[in-house]
């Protein structure tokens, strides 16, 4: 910054020795990593790293010019430069208060969307439906999509759609067509993790509640494709459902997330993730995989890296086999 003339003069006079010499006076040290400024009796200031004193004369190191240079003593308005230094110290721990407390937010409404489920396990992907398998002693990854009928829309999400309402005297089945599901778990104890948006008042419960709209469901085989439920409903009214449920915990990870896992090994066979709306009617897309420890590899698995946001996509070929 621009100085006045008689600053100038002054300066010269100190480097000559010509001032008088002052009383020295120290600063504490504590005080020296904080002073940002040495302001002036004159009230411009020079912009500093650091300083020493020594004498009557001020060494400092000019954050301006890169060099050390020196002033007297008695120009320097200490009691302006102490109050500085600790209000740039006090607003520098407010911003980094702030700071910190952002970021926190930020990754804890991260991990949210994203969670940690092991160490060094984290989702791939932050909607969907996934299951969590082992193959060759490594955990993978493998998404889900929605089978049933007319799948030509909103693949793999978990919007309600297709309720099955079945008039009187009918009879209605959820049928997948196949006798396998593309996505195979090789473990008996496979952990399935279902997405929710907590602002979808749609689906009529949340991650706290999704324990009861939630449940997987054994398939029966027909004809080479797998029935998913059966529904009769007689002409004077009742209802009967054949449908072999799962014994299942459904744990709460977020607001956005719920684990699904068997309560005992699965036996080899095909199974459907099923979802139930506020009434309790079914929804006819349904989420499939199966149980086979012998199966190939997945055609696709997806890595959760716990320090990256994105999934790295793996294509592996696959060869068809019964279990």
């Amino acid at each position: 910054m621009k100085r006045p003339l008689h600053f100038v003069i002054l300066l010269c006079m100190a480097s000559t020795g010509i001032l008088p010499a002052t009383q020295t006076k120290q600063v504490p040290q504590a005080e020296q990593g904080q002073v940002k400024r040495l302001i002036l009796k004159d009230g411009s200031y020079e912009l500093v790293s650091r300083y020493t004193i020594e004498g009557d004369r001020v060494r400092y190191y000019s954050a301006e010019r890169f060099a050390w240079e020196e002033l007297p003593y008695s120009m320097i308005d200490w009691a302006a430069t102490k109050r500085y230094a600790g209000q740039a110290a006090h607003e520098a721990d407010e911003r980094r208060n702030e700071a910190s407390e952002s970021a926190a937010r930020e990754r804890k409404e991260e991990d949210a969307h994203l969670p940690l489920v092991a160490p060094g396990l984290r989702i791939p992907a932050p909607e969907g439906v996934f299951l969590l398998d082992e193959f060759q002693g490594k955990p993978e990854w493998n998404k889900l999509g929605q089978s049933g009928g007319d799948l030509n829309k909103n693949m793999g999400s978990n919007i309600l759609r297709g309720i099955i309402n079945p008039v009187s005297g009918s009879k209605q089945t959820v049928e997948i067509k196949g006798p396998h599901a593309n996505v195979q778990s090789h473990i008996a104890v496979p952990s399935l993790y279902f997405s929710i948006d907590p602002a979808d008042t749609t689906m009529g419960y949340n991650s706290t509640t999704a324990q009861s709209h939630l449940k997987v469901v054994r398939c029966a085989d027909k004809k080479g494709n797998r029935i998913v439920a059966t529904i009769d409903i007689a002409v004077y009214g009742k209802v009967r459902e054949k449908t072999q449920y799962v014994g299942i915990a459904v744990e709460r990870i977020s607001d956005y997330w719920v684990k699904i896992a068997p309560v005992s090994s699965m036996p080899a066979g095909e199974y459907a993730l099923v979802e139930f709306d506020k009434k309790g009617s079914m929804n006819q897309f349904v989420w499939d995989f199966g149980v086979n420890p012998a199966a190939p590899a997945n055609p696709a698995t997806l890595v959760g890296d716990p320090e990256r946001k994105e999934p790295v996509l793996m294509q592996k070929s696959r060869t068809t086999t019964k279990p």
